[in-house]
């Protein structure tokens, strides 16, 4: 079993976050902003999720988040700029440049399927586990302790 962790910051104009997976910063992220989970306009909700493998019409060859309460087709795409390209799901970022935005989408999507899809091939259970960053500023050089399963 592999899990990953997300740690968010909320801003009025888009969610950012960094993504992580053996206390090593993977890729930062961004989203929408919180807006009670409403469809098309709001990040999920914080919680535990396990990622799948899916074809997606537009996006192609993608990972997908399971069981969001009250939402579907929860993916994890390319994306630069949350409010312009994202209906709810989380796009990985090599670099978060404002709340919502972010750049190199693709590159940062490339490194998160490079440690997820191996783990799904060999038949493994991947995990998204999504918190509150604390106030810590958000930089991927610094290191982050490995966080429990609860």
């Amino acid at each position: 079993m592999i899990t990953l962790y997300l740690f968010r910051t909320y801003h009025p104009d888009g969610t950012n976050g960094l993504l992580a997976y053996a206390g090593k910063p993977v890729c930062q992220t961004i989203e929408l902003p919180w807006r009670n989970n409403r469809r098309s306009v709001s990040c999920i909700p914080e919680g535990r999720y396990r990622l799948l493998r899916r074809m997606h019409y537009k996006h192609g060859d993608q990972l997908a988040l399971s069981h969001v309460p009250g939402r579907e087709a929860i993916l994890i795409h390319p994306a630069n700029f949350a409010l312009r390209e994202l209906q709810g799901c989380i796009a990985p970022v090599s670099r978060c440049t404002a709340p919502g935005q972010g750049d190199y989408s693709k590159k940062a999507l490339q490194r998160l399927k490079d440690i997820v899809y191996p783990a799904l091939a060999k038949g493994e259970r991947v995990y998204l586990v999504i918190r509150e960053r604390e106030a810590a500023p958000l930089t991927t050089d610094v290191p982050l302790k490995q966080q429990s399963d609860e």
